[in-house]
């Protein structure tokens, strides 16, 4: 089962990181001012990871391959490491919809 770890920036916001089972990052969140605000984008993962709509499949200016996940109001509220190839990256938004729904909560911050 995945987990969500909530640590605290040097800069004093919060953010989250889901993590696979096998401890792999699979999707980082942007800073947020409170941990009220973090925890909300961990539920809107776990409701949003769920519907293919709301990952975005980018490649970047070094042509490496990545995705953000997106509420509904189109807001990102996760994105994922860079890969390799196309392959991998979608290998890794099965993983955020696999690991999220049912992913525990760690409080680091």
């Amino acid at each position: 089962m995945g987990k969500f770890v909530i640590s605290k920036r040097t800069n004093g916001e919060f953010q989250f990181n889901l993590k696979a089972t096998n401890g792999q990052v699979i999707l980082a969140s942007e800073g947020y001012a409170t941990k009220a605000n973090c925890q909300n984008g961990i539920e809107s993962v776990k409701k949003n990871s769920q519907l293919d709509e709301r990952f975005e499949k980018k490649t970047s200016s070094n042509g490496k391959a990545y995705f953000s996940l997106k509420a509904s109001n189109g807001q990102i509220i996760g994105s994922s490491e860079m890969y390799e190839s196309t392959a991998a990256r979608d290998n890794g938004i099965e993983s955020v919809k696999k690991n999220a729904p049912d992913a525990t909560v760690e409080d680091l911050s």
